[in-house]
């Protein structure tokens, strides 16, 4: 249940951290989309660029014209066609370099956000996906989600405004070269707008970096508490904790409601001070202008250029303090980012070791397994199982049946021990070897909101005239053929998500068909058959048993048929080895192992 504690906990860590390199941070995260996406970049760069010098140009432009044009017209009621047609020209000349130029930073700006965005979520997507088993289980699947989907998008704002702030720079830059050349005064008072400005930024940066990176955490919090409720609807209704659900996503979402409404306060006093700066500039030119043309300093032209110039800046200003006001957000969503592609994925396998052709013997020799900074799962657990045979695991709750399934799929790393398959440690194989002779299917299988034939095939490539066959025989050897055949559209049947339209028993043999229809050379069942009734579990591994005889089948079972169909059966008691053998040999001199049978039979007969 989410508590507040990370929204605490990154607040902390924000407020250790000095204020000043907030714009360092953000100048990372420009730098990560430039060399993502150099070329949308830069070419809006370059139209924020031109269409500050077109800025300039309108502002002498319309100057000139006003002395050339509009003040002769009322001094002597003429104007030389020559001069109104050169007049035109160039004004139109102005607007269209002007118009193209916004064109091309607002296309390229937008291009360079989105694939930075999409190569961000790229990026997390394959991060996560290259994490180790242990990685995700450590994470909750709303906050990866946000990771991957508000995160980037958030990183991508500012980033992509700050086009326009280079076209912004050149503007004051040439600005100010043509205002201190025309009037040192005036330029003087209305470049005084700069140090104005760049001290409420320095303020507002210091005030709204903590809420900033406060709701973006929060933004996750919600995001995760979301997805457990969805993803638990069924839990939910069943015990009637509607309410409590609400009320749980309600607080998360209040804590969120005011982080954001705290920025938006922030930014609005940010705004306001943003325009109001351009506009008592405006003024101060005005009335100093007046003046100055007075006292024949200047000419009418020149005051409208100046005039015309900054009321001009005001847009491009706004726009300079909504890329800095974008900068908390931005940075705190890039840094959640860079939090999960920074994890370091567990090593890819080096192994060049490829599996013999055939059957293969599992050998297992001094396994132990314990998550970080836990206790031991596992502990020297050894045992052989001859190739084609069946194993069955048994073991109380918590005895390390999932655990050692996993550590044989090598989706955890055995720590210490040795795995061998076909006489070759898995750690030595070739990269995808392991995956392409192995299959596993667990108790809580998950479907995909898709078809039956694309949740069994799952990218398995199977040619054209062998998958009417394949289909059909992994179908009946998991049991779920008849009843996929009853279907209105058969294998093409979509279920709901995670195959909420099926029933346990159902989900599960679909899973199994899954695995079977690979013809893996090793088989591990982790449970995967607890919701199909006895008799039909029965027929499924005397199935598997007499039409995959080459398969090595590894089997966590409880019932008492399900392990008098094993070759042998492996006991484990508080993650140890406590006896292995046959199912009436274990039950002879494992008393552990005895009454663990005998209570699931007085369970099912209800004795």
């Amino acid at each position: 249940m989410v508590n507040g504690t990370s929204a605490t906990q990154a607040m902390t860590s924000t407020e250790t951290v000095p204020s000043g390199r907030l714009m360092r941070r953000g100048a990372a995260l420009v730098g990560a989309m430039v060399r993502l996406q150099p070329r949308p970049f830069l070419l809006a760069v370059l139209g924020a660029v031109l269409y500050g010098i077109s800025v300039v140009a309108s502002s002498i432009a319309l100057g000139k014209v006003v002395d050339h044009v509009v003040s002769p017209r009322f001094e002597g009621g003429r104007v030389a066609t020559e001069a109104m047609a050169l007049a035109a020209v160039a004004l139109v000349t102005i607007g269209v370099v002007k118009a193209s130029a916004t064109v091309l930073r607002r296309w390229m700006a937008i291009v360079a956000k989105v694939r930075f965005d999409a190569s961000l979520r790229e990026k997390v997507v394959r991060r996560v996906q290259a994490l180790s088993f242990e990685d995700h289980q450590r994470h909750r699947t709303g906050e990866l989600l946000a990771n991957a989907s508000a995160d980037p998008e958030a990183a991508a704002e500012m980033p992509s405004q700050l086009t326009h702030v280079f076209g912004v720079v050149v503007l004051f830059a040439v600005a100010g070269v043509w205002c201190f050349a025309t009037d040192p005064l005036l330029a003087a008072i209305g470049l005084l707008i700069l140090p104005a400005f760049a001290g409420v930024n320095a303020l507002y940066q210091r005030q709204v970096e903590l809420p900033a990176t406060l709701a973006q955490t929060r933004l996750g919090e919600v995001s995760a508490v979301a997805h457990e409720s969805f993803d638990g609807a069924l839990v939910v209704k069943a015990l009637g904790r509607d309410a409590a659900e609400r009320a749980r996503f309600q607080g998360v979402a209040e804590r969120l409601r005011d982080a954001k409404v705290e920025v938006h306060t922030r930014n609005a006093t940010y705004d306001v001070l943003v325009e109001t700066i351009p506009a008592l500039a405006i003024i101060g030119l005005v009335v100093a202008g007046a003046w100055r043309v007075d006292s024949g300093a200047i000419t009418t032209g020149t005051l409208v250029g100046f005039i015309n110039l900054f009321a001009l800046l005001t847009f491009p200003l706004r726009t300079f303090g909504y890329a800095f006001g974008e900068v908390p957000r931005s940075v705190a969503g890039y840094e959640r980012v860079r939090g999960v592609l920074d994890q370091t994925p567990p090593k890819p396998s080096n192994g060049a070791a490829r599996l013999p052709a055939g059957p293969l013997d599992l050998d297992v020799s001094g396994l132990g397994f314990s998550y970080a900074a836990g206790p031991a799962i596992l502990t020297g657990v050894e045992f052989h199982v001859p190739a084609g045979a069946t194993m069955a695991v048994v073991g109380s709750t918590g005895s390390g049946k999932s655990t050692l399934v996993l550590l044989l799929a090598r989706l955890l790393r055995p720590r210490p021990g040795t795995i061998r398959l076909g006489g070759l440690d898995t750690a030595e194989l070739e990269p995808g070897a392991l995956a392409g002779a192995c299959a596993t299917v667990f108790q809580e299988p998950f479907l995909f909101a898709a078809t039956l034939e694309e949740n069994i095939l799952l990218g398995h490539r199977i040619p054209a005239a062998e998958m009417a066959a394949e289909m059909a025989e992994a179908l009946r050897l998991a049991g779920i053929d008849q009843f996929v055949a009853a279907l209105p559209a058969g294998p093409a049947t979509v279920v709901g998500e995670r195959g909420v339209s099926l029933s346990g028993g159902q989900r599960q043999r679909i899973a199994l068909a899954r695995a079977l229809i690979r013809r893996p050379r090793l088989l591990l069942l982790d449970d995967a058959t607890s919701a199909v009734d006895p008799t039909t579990e029965a027929r499924i591994l005397r199935g598997l048993a007499a039409e995959r005889p080459d398969t090595t089948k590894v089997v966590v079972a409880t019932r008492p048929a399900t392990l008098a169909l094993a070759d042998t059966v492996l006991y484990l008691e508080n993650g140890r080895v406590a006896g292995m053998g046959g199912h009436r040999e274990l039950l002879a001199r494992a008393p552990g192992y005895e009454r663990l049978v005998r209570a699931y039979e007085l369970d099912r007969t209800g004795s």
